[in-house]
C-alpha cells in the first residue's frame, strides 16, 4: 500500500510538471504585493533546500511572500504548479468537513493504540494520550482519529445512501476550500492537483474500490494532492472563519486595478460553527502539540504540521496563521525531503510570521534561522 501512495505522489509531480516560472518576468509593469524583508529571509531559509514558502494577508489575499528554491535556483512552479501529498496539514480541512456533516462533534473521542489496522494494513501513529476529542486529535495529529472519522463518513449509508455519494460530498467540501484545483492566482501556469471524486475513483480502481481502499485520503496521502499555494489559501480560509480572497501578487491601484474577482470573498460549504473547534485544535497544536516550535509569547499562533510519505526522506509541511483572533498573515511551507513537519517546515513558517508581525527576529529566533540556513535537505 505504501508503494501505491508513493506512486500517486510521483504521478502528481510528473503530470503537473515543474517548468521554471519566474514571477518577475511578468510583474515589472505593475507594483507587486511582496514584502522585501520576507522575501530576503525566505531566500536565506531555503538555502540548500528544495521547496516553497507562501504567505498571504487573509484580509485581502495579497501575497506577502512567495519564495522557492531548487537545485537550479528559484522556480515559482514549486509553489503554484507542483502538487504534493499534503500529509497531516489536510487534517483541519477534514475536521471541518466531518463537523459540518455531523459525522463527529467536538467531543468525539477515538481510542488510539499507536496504530490503526484494517485487515493486513497497518497505519502507524505515535505515542500520545488517548482517547482524544477533536481538539486534542488535531493537536497531536492522531492518524487513527482521522482515519476512523473518514471511514465513518464514507460508510454512513443512512445519511448518504452509497459510498459514491459520500465521497462526492467529501470532495465538494474540500474543493470549496480551494483544494485540488487552481485557486486563480494572477501568475501564469498555475496547476491544480487532485481531490478524488467518484469519476476519478471509478477510472483508477475500475469500480472495485471500497472505503478502506481510499482511507489514506483521511490523513493526506493517496488520492489527494495539493500545491503549497492551495495549502496557504486553506490557512487563510480557516483564519477568516470560512472565506478567502483569491491570492494575488499585483497590488490594487488606480493605474493597475485588480479584476473584481480578486476583491470578492469566496465562501466555503463549511458550517460556521465548525471553525471554532478546529481553530482551537490548531492553537493547541502550537501550545502543547506537534507545532510547539512556532509558539511565540507575543501573539497567539495557530498551526498544523504535516509529514508526507515520499520515496526517500519524507516531505516536511506546515500551515498556520497569526494572530489567532485578528489574523494578519497565513502561511504554508513545504520542504521536499525535509523530514517531520516540525523539523523544517514549521520553524521556517514561524520565523516568517515573526519577521512580519514583529518587524525583526528575536535573538533566539535569529540563531534558529542561522541553523536552518546551514541545514541542507536537497537530495543529490
Amino acid at each position: 500500500m505504501r508503494k501505491i501512495v508513493f506512486a500517486i505522489a510521483c504521478l502528481a509531480l510528473t503530470v503537473l510538471g515543474t517548468g521554471n516560472i519566474q514571477a518577475q518576468d511578468y510583474m515589472d509593469e505593475a507594483p507587486n504585493t511582496y514584502r522585501p524583508l520576507l522575501q530576503k529571509l525566505g531566500k536565506k531559509l531555503l538555502k540548500d533546500k528544495q521547496g516553497s514558502i507562501v504567505a498571504v494577508d487573509p484580509a485581502t489575499g495579497e501575497v506577502l511572500c512567495l519564495v522557492t528554491n531548487s537545485p537550479d535556483g528559484s522556480n515559482d512552479a514549486l509553489a503554484i504548479g507542483t502538487a504534493y501529498p499534503p500529509g497531516s496539514t489536510i487534517k483541519p480541512a477534514q475536521a471541518l468537513t466531518f463537523l459540518s456533516e455531523g459525522i463527529v462533534t467536538p467531543a468525539t473521542k477515538v481510542v488510539c493504540k499507536g496504530s490503526y489496522r484494517d485487515g493486513n494494513i497497518k497505519v502507524g501513529c505515535h505515542k500520545h494520550y488517548s482517547p482524544e476529542p477533536l481538539e486534542g486529535a488535531l493537536a497531536v495529529s492522531c492518524n487513527t482519529w482521522f482515519l476512523k472519522s473518514y471511514l465513518s463518513m464514507l460508510g454512513n449509508t443512512r445519511k448518504y445512501g452509497t459510498k459514491e455519494k459520500a465521497v462526492n460530498v467529501w470532495h465538494d467540501y474540500l474543493t470549496s476550500m480551494g483544494l485540488g484545483g487552481p485557486v486563480g492566482i494572477d501568475m501564469p501556469d498555475e496547476k491544480g492537483g487532485l481531490v478524488a471524486n467518484v469519476n476519478y475513483l471509478s477510472r483508477r480502481y475500475k469500480d472495485g474500490w471500497v472505503p478502506s481502499t481510499i482511507m489514506w485520503n483521511g490523513i493526506g496521502q493517496g488520492d489527494i494532492t495539493v500545491t503549497p499555494l492551495q495549502l496557504c489559501n486553506l490557512a487563510a480560509t480557516i483564519a477568516n472563519r470560512g472565506f478567502y480572497y483569491i491570492p494575488h501578487v499585483h497590488k490594487n491601484s488606480k493605474s493597475t486595478p485588480l479584476p473584481e474577482r480578486y476583491l470578492t470573498p469566496r465562501r466555503t460549504k463549511v458550517a460556521a460553527s465548525a471553525y471554532g473547534p478546529v481553530i482551537a485544535g490548531m492553537r493547541m497544536a502550537v501550545t502543547k502539540g506537534t507545532a510547539t516550535v512556532v509558539n511565540n509569547p507575543d501573539y497567539p499562533v495557530c498551526g498544523k504540521t504535516g509529514t508526507a510519505e515520499n520515496p526517500g526522506k519524507d516531505h516536511s509541511a506546515f500551515i498556520g496563521f497569526a494572530p489567532m483572533d485578528r489574523p494578519k498573515i497565513a502561511i504554508a511551507v513545504y520542504i521536499e525531503h525535509g523530514g517531520f513537519g516540525a523539523d523544517m517546515a514549521a520553524p521556517i513558517g514561524g520565523l516568517i510570521m515573526e519577521e512580519y508581525l514583529k518587524g525583526k527576529l528575536s535573538k533566539p529566533s535569529s540563531e534558529l534561522a542561522k541553523r536552518i540556513e546551514k541545514t541542507k535537505t536537497i537530495e543529490e
